[in-house]
């Protein structure tokens, strides 16, 4: 199975548009044309993770936190990240890195923790802002089904739980085509008034190119009259964080020994207890300490994230209690959930790998040792 299929399975988990700008996320080494004959998932790609790769004949690493995130000048092997990429590249095996493009999807690390306590009613805590865009076209009421149907087909009209969402006004078209004119209505130089029906369809930004392709492919005009917008709106799918419920309310100290023991956790730094319930839970798996304002906005009892530096425990301000389980605990059912989905659809897709070359790391890349 080539890298290219493999990378098409792992956008449909984790679309690379969704990550942040500051991020390194896709393919770091490799070559997308190369045979695949087995995939090892783990945290970080570490030294040992590449060793532990070809030991058990896996030529693709699937990893969450990509190992190059800022730009390498030299590889020389003086430092963890430089070892790692040498022994990839020596080995011929390719690395491919999730990180925020799967933070940032709904049923991604955010979806994983809130599930693994339980959480119901779960939403996105920070959604995503200037990624959808608006297009408004024009054309005569024989085409609009083709036209409109195909502009579903290639992505938008997908708002939330619904999908195939457009809105269709009628009105009266004019045009008078020149000398070098070729009008499906009407002749050149004749001034023409026709019906017409204005097609409105949102869509997420990174789709652009796609839609355009798809009106262009199936608009009968010879010039097509369309506008694309930036809207201002949020999306609700697509952002940091989560915020759920718990099924019944808990103490504040039982709370935090339930969140021990589900996220395997030595320990856990907390600002003070308010003697109260919690119930409504914040998380953001990973460096959360950007996500305090909103998660008190939204009336959170705690916020479980990881990265908390002394500072910012005061902004919990008697309103919220901040806790920082650990980044690398916080993350932890990641590289479980990305062998899962690989596994599902890679099995129907390509029989000639089988499940069995789908293989989670054993290797706990963990820094943080507890006493």
């Amino acid at each position: 199975m080539k890298l290219s299929n493999i990378i098409s399975i792992l956008e449909e988990m984790a679309p690379l548009a969704y990550a942040e700008d500051f991020d390194n996320v896709g393919l770091l080494t490799g070559n997308s044309e190369q045979e695949i004959n087995g995939i090892l998932v783990c945290h970080d790609a570490l030294e040992a993770v590449i060793d532990e790769a070809i030991e058990n004949n896996c030529n693709l690493i699937v990893c969450f936190h990509p190992i190059i995130f800022s730009g390498l000048k030299k590889i020389t092997g003086k430092n963890y990240v430089e070892k790692a990429v040498i022994k990839a590249i020596r080995n011929d095996i390719a690395i491919y890195a999730v990180h925020t493009a799967l933070d940032n999807h709904k049923n991604g690390v955010n979806k994983i923790f809130c599930d693994a306590l339980g959480l119901i009613n779960t939403k996105i805590l920070i959604p995503k802002t200037n990624f959808i865009q608006k297009l408004v076209t024009y054309t005569i009421p024989e085409n609009v089904e083709k036209l409109r149907n195909s502009l579903f087909d290639a992505g938008a009209g997908k708002i939330g739980n619904y999908e195939d969402c457009s809105f269709n006004s009628q009105g009266i078209g004019t045009y008078l085509g020149n000398e070098n004119s070729n009008p499906e209505i009407g002749e050149r130089f004749e001034f023409v008034e026709a019906k017409e029906i204005k097609i409105e369809v949102t869509f997420e930004k990174h789709l652009q190119s796609k839609i355009l392709k798809a009106l262009f492919s199936n608009h009968v005009y010879e010039e097509v009259a369309y506008e694309i917008y930036d809207l201002q709106n949020s999306h609700q799918n697509i952002g940091l964080g989560m915020i759920g419920e718990l099924n019944e309310p808990m103490d504040e100290k039982d709370f935090l020994n339930f969140v021990k023991h589900k996220m395997e956790t030595g320990s856990i730094r907390h600002s003070s207890f308010l003697n109260k319930k919690i119930k409504k839970v914040a998380v953001l798996g990973g460096s959360g300490s950007f996500a305090i304002s909103a998660a008190k906005n939204q009336k959170a009892d705690v916020l479980l994230t990881a990265d908390l530096k002394y500072h910012d425990y005061y902004q919990a301000e008697n309103q919220i209690i901040l806790a920082d389980i650990g980044h690398f605990e916080s993350e932890r059912f990641t590289k479980n959930y990305i062998v899962d989905f690989l596994k599902e659809k890679i099995i129907n897709f390509a029989p000639a790998l089988p499940e069995s070359k789908i293989i989670l790391s054993k290797i706990n890349t963990n820094p943080v040792k507890y006493l």
